[in-house]
């Protein structure tokens, strides 16, 4: 890249950093997940603010489960999806694609370069056994992506969340105490997937204080509206749209092998056109 092409790639960022930040200063704005740079800019195109990746989404684009990219596909998709749009993305950076606080903070580098306004570092191990790293750990890696930001200079906004409830652990007070500590390391927002009920998502923003609390929404439990009413900044769906689209596209595939016949070929979307649009 030309000196040129790098000045106006670093001023890019910036304004979307500050974009990203200014969202979440008051409010409740909604961030959903693409998976490619196609859905990428159909969303922007929609009127969303700001876009999240999706680990998961990610990873059955390429024909492996959550979780199954290594650092190296996952830099390449980050610099697909915010070479698509103009709205600030934030990365699901799973959790820094390493363990020990130092290789986190090489591997937060590696991401911020890829243009990204914001990322997230979450404390699950993938060991069945033991699924969050231990609390000093899990600290000492949110404390390390931060002092990794802040070395970039680029203001990149730091989201630390607890998996807990992802991995069978639901523990409420575990869960708030991991957020308090991960705000006090300096994360910028606080996240903890997978709680659902209105006494969860109260305990979690009334123990982020003044930090903006993500929600993820993946299911009908909660709308925009009643989530902004429990103070909750930024709305999240994960890798549920992408599960959406495999689920047309397995219930076309299925109806082809299972009868021959193609009724889910009916009312399709001009996705041409949509396209075309944002040329």
């Amino acid at each position: 890249m030309s000196d040129e092409a790098s000045s106006a790639a670093g001023r890019a960022q910036a304004d979307r950093v500050a974009e990203f930040h200014r969202l979440h200063e008051a409010g409740t704005f909604v961030m959903p997940n693409p998976w490619d740079a196609g859905s990428a800019v159909v969303l922007q195109h929609m009127g969303f603010p700001a876009l999240a990746s999706t680990s998961a989404g990610a990873a059955w684009a390429h024909g492996r489960p959550d979780n199954g990219l290594d650092l190296g596909r996952m830099l390449d998709h980050l610099r697909g999806l915010t070479a698509s749009v103009t709205v600030p993305l934030n990365a699901d950076f799973e959790g820094g694609f390493a363990v020990d606080p130092e290789d986190v903070a090489d591997h937060v580098t590696l991401a911020v370069d890829t243009g990204i306004a914001g990322l997230s570092i979450e404390d699950s191990t993938r060991d069945a056994e033991h699924p969050l790293f231990d609390f000093s750990l899990a600290v000492e890696r949110v404390a390390a992506a931060r002092q990794a930001i802040d070395d970039t200079g680029s203001g990149v906004l730091l989201t630390a969340r607890t998996e807990g409830y992802v991995v069978g652990r639901p523990d409420l007070d575990e869960t708030v105490r991991r957020l308090q500590a991960f705000a006090e390391a300096g994360a910028d927002c606080l996240y903890a997937p997978r709680i659902t009920t209105t006494e969860e998502i109260t305990a979690v923003v009334a123990a982020a204080g003044s930090k903006p609390v993500n929600l993820l929404v993946n299911a009908p439990f909660i709308t925009v509206a009643e989530a902004a009413d429990l103070g909750v900044r930024r709305i999240s769906v994960g890798g549920t749209m992408a599960r959406a689209a495999w689920g047309g596209w397995l219930a076309a595939a299925r109806e082809l092998a299972d009868s021959g016949t193609v009724t889910h070929f009916q009312d399709l979307p001009d996705v041409d056109g949509l396209l075309r649009a944002n040329d």
